[in-house]
């Protein structure tokens, strides 16, 4: 299986670095990382040219203009250029454990999309990582919220991950699928402008197309870095988006990937 790797990112470099260095570290290398870009600075894209010069990891930058937080729509665009069979999106402030991506392919199953969590890092955490260049953690690192999340173990996977459809704690930044099923739902709606819930309405079209739900806990690690929370100011029109979803039984957005120039 071609493991493709998308990474979003906005004008945040120093996290990115972190990120990538944890992919270098990774026991199974993804078959591609592509770089979702929502209108950075040429910061991020001398980081990345300067990275694909010295790694053998195969980086594809997909940039679009800044016209505000459209990750959505950044994510389709970099859907787009994928080349791989199963899609794993995560944030660019998300550093992972080194089983990341071994975990996400033995995971993958036909027929449902895994959703995976993450562990916090504490603020001060965060400015020494950032100030340090640290990008390995474990489960007796300190100053890591949420430490249950920071346990991997096959055992405990496989005793308390669920295949249970609900919308509980969605987020795209550690969601694995496969490409098909994305393209058959039109990937993320095009719509959603402004921070909140375009993951969750994706995850309720793959639910009402027929691909559920894996909830995974205790492998497909990843670290969160701190930072100020995103602007609410768009979440009312993205819950009206949402719920149109589930009150309708929605599979198929109109402005989605097909939408992408």
């Amino acid at each position: 299986m071609k493991l493709t790797l998308i990474i979003t990112t906005y004008n945040w470099p120093e996290s990115l670095f972190l990120v990538l260095q944890s992919i270098k570290r990774q026991t199974v290398l993804p078959f591609e990382v592509i770089i979702a870009d929502d209108g950075s600075t040429d910061i991020t894209k001398k980081l990345i040219y300067k990275w694909n010069k010295n790694s053998s990891i195969n980086i594809i930058h997909s940039w679009q203009e800044d016209l505000g937080f459209r990750a959505a729509r950044s994510r389709n665009k970099a859907i787009l250029k994928s080349s791989g069979d199963y899609i794993v999106l995560i944030d660019g402030d998300m550093i992972l454990h080194p089983k990341f991506i071994q975990d996400h392919i033995e995971i993958a199953e036909r027929g449902f999309f895994v959703q995976g969590s993450r562990v916090l890092l504490s603020e001060n955490l965060t400015k020494k990582t950032l100030s340090e260049n640290i990008y390995n953690f474990s489960f007796f690192s300190f100053g890591i919220k949420n430490r249950k999340n920071a346990l991997h173990s096959k055992l405990f996977y496989k005793l308390f991950s669920r295949k249970i459809n609900n919308l509980s704690a969605i987020r795209s930044c550690n969601m694995g699928f496969y490409l098909k099923d994305c393209i058959n739902i039109n990937g993320f709606d095009n719509n959603f402008e402004g921070w909140g819930r375009e993951d969750s309405e994706f995850a309720v079209r793959m639910m009402n197309a027929g691909i559920n739900r894996k909830n995974v806990r205790f492998a497909a690690i990843q670290f969160h870095l701190w930072h100020n929370e995103n602007s609410r100011l768009a979440l009312k029109h993205n819950d009206d988006i949402l719920q149109n979803s589930i009150n309708n039984n929605i599979k198929w957005c109109q402005n989605g990937i097909n939408s992408i120039e």
